[in-house]
């Protein structure tokens, strides 16, 4: 049986920043050494290994199905090791790093985050605004703030608050939507990546599904809200995204329906790696927070 005091840890650094980068060179630039050394501490820790973790082709190394797996349990485990020294800084220590929807992080974490370096002075708050779920199991982010139905396999997900969608336009646009049979005459602005329909806003109208213009399509909420504010068309909005523009009257919500979406905001934690105090204490302040927020049933919500 081989042990972990027989193999050089330069030799597995090589094999998992090889795995990882997909060829020597890549390995060798992370690695600071040349190609060839790379090549030499892999042949030499196969060796050790009596296990063969690369073909060699005349394309380059291509893994096998046992250097994929190695490589999967050497990423992990250099993660843990470069937490466990990081640890030992004290600014590092101090830094929370939470990964926020963008929508969310403008709209409605930051206009309330004074409360929370106010309650928790010493913490170091680093928001990394990204669309994407982050790996938490093997990254530096404790927490992740994100739209769904709270079914991230693999993560603990607690409940903020739910979403409820309606359509919003200028005011002026608003004078010929009476009835939601008029909006086959709007031109709708669309979010390539939203998880809300309108299927779903129809149905709590009490409406048929009408058909709409096709407007301007965008990859962000942000830039539709934008697009419907200058006039360009209609859209499924939510309270967290146009009620500030509604409440300073850019926007109308011209139908006064609202319809439940299925979607909640929640926190998620990965459930392998334990959250720390401070980040226990984010989500204890992060629920405080949402608790305090009532988004009315027209989309209009109180002042943060």
């Amino acid at each position: 049986m081989v042990s972990l005091k027989s193999v050089h840890l330069n030799g597995l650094r090589a094999i998992e920043a090889t795995l990882r980068g997909g060829s020597l060179q890549k390995a060798a630039d992370e690695l600071g050494v040349s190609p060839s050394a790379v090549s030499q501490h892999l042949a030499r820790t196969e060796a050790q290994l009596g296990r063969t973790l690369f073909d060699r082709t005349s394309a380059g190394l291509v893994p096998t199905a046992l250097g994929l797996e190695v490589g999967r349990r050497l990423s992990a485990g250099f993660e843990e090791l470069a937490r466990a020294v990081a640890l030992t800084d004290a600014e590092t220590s101090k830094t929370l790093v939470v990964s926020v929807a963008p929508v969310f992080a403008s709209r409605w974490l930051m206009p309330r985050l004074s409360r929370h370096f106010e309650r928790y002075p010493d913490v170091l708050l680093r928001i990394d605004a990204s669309p994407k779920l982050t790996d938490l199991d093997h990254s530096d982010v404790s927490a992740a703030i994100r739209l769904g139905q709270g079914d991230w396999p693999g993560m603990r997900s607690q409940l903020l608050f739910e979403v409820y969608e309606f359509p919003v336009c200028t005011p002026e646009m608003a004078r010929g939507l009476k009835q939601v049979e008029d909006l086959r005459a709007a031109t709708a602005i669309l979010d390539d990546n939203t998880m809300l329909g309108w299927d779903m806003w129809f149905a709590a109208a009490g409406a048929a599904p009408v058909p709409m213009m096709a407007g301007a399509r965008f990859s962000d909420p942000m830039l539709c809200l934008e697009s419907v504010i200058a006039g360009h068309g209609v859209m499924l909005a939510w309270d967290m995204l146009a009620g500030e523009a509604l409440r300073d009257g850019r926007l109308v919500a011209p139908f006064g329906v609202t319809a439940t979406t299925g979607l909640s905001y929640y926190v998620v934690t990965s459930t392998k790696r334990p959250p720390d105090q401070k980040t226990r204490n984010f989500i204890r302040w992060l629920k405080d927070e949402a608790k305090a927020y009532q988004p009315s049933g027209t989309g209009l919500s109180g002042q943060p």
